[in-house]
């Protein structure tokens, strides 16, 4: 296998207003908003995904193909992080979660899903606020990001998976079969640098992912479940 060239810079979301979905999501995580070309990035700490929001006209058409998990403290911090998010915008959602699960079902000001995790939830133990990248797909694309990013898999059973890197920090899983349908190019993906552009093209299609052609500011490619990502030089 080739040497892993990519690091992952972000969780990229499309946005109708970059700056308003921003200035929902920093105090949520407590990050600082730095201006990017078309958008603004909110950098993680080490081991934390980065959460990249870019201003397109794409319009949202059916769930996310990810999702965010917003980890808290006690019950009080579960409670106290849901009441801010509703002050920031944000609205409950009901995607057929039961009564009796802990976790809360929230959709921010642009209708992206995401859950404020239950406390003492093992699963996200240690992993941060932003927990985990909640994904829809395949145990062979978790198989995939696992050689992509070279991340540890860290989850593998009944066709659920999950990598987490080595640092620790965000995990991103993916909930198998069955895929919900793919309705047009996803607003969510993953964004990955790289220091040899052509080379790493090379492995990750060689992995399973598909070139979809070249943008201005690096290259889109789909992973074996169709999901785009991008590559950008680092």
């Amino acid at each position: 296998m080739l040497e892993v060239s990519s690091d992952l810079v972000a969780v990229t979301y499309d946005a109708r207003d970059a700056a308003r979905l921003a200035a929902f999501w920093a105090p949520l995580l407590g990050r600082e908003v730095v201006d990017v070309a078309g958008g603004a990035l909110l950098v993680g700490a080490p081991g934390q995904a980065g959460l990249e929001l870019v201003t397109t006209s794409t319009e949202k058409a059916g769930p996310g193909r990810f999702h965010l998990h917003v980890t808290s403290d006690g019950d009080r911090d579960q409670q106290q992080t849901v009441e801010q998010a509703l002050r920031l915008g944000a609205r409950h959602l009901d995607v057929g979660q039961l009564p009796e699960e802990g976790h809360v079902v929230l959709a921010d000001p642009e209708g992206n899903e995401f859950c404020v995790i239950e406390p003492g939830n093992g699963f996200l133990a240690g992993c941060g606020v932003l927990g985990e990248v909640s994904g829809d797909g395949t145990r062979a694309v978790g198989v995939f990001w696992h050689q992509a990013l070279g991340w540890p898999l860290v989850w593998d059973q009944d066709q659920e998976t999950a990598v987490q890197s080595p640092q620790g920090g965000t995990k991103i899983s993916w909930g198998g079969p069955p895929l919900a349908e793919k309705l047009g190019r996803n607003r969510e993906r993953l964004h990955l640098a790289t220091t040899d552009l052509e080379a790493e093209v090379a492995r990750l299609t060689a992995l399973g992912a598909t070139e979809i052609g070249p943008l201005l500011d690096g290259v889109e490619l789909a992973d074996p479940d169709g999901n785009e990502f991008l590559l950008t030089p680092r």
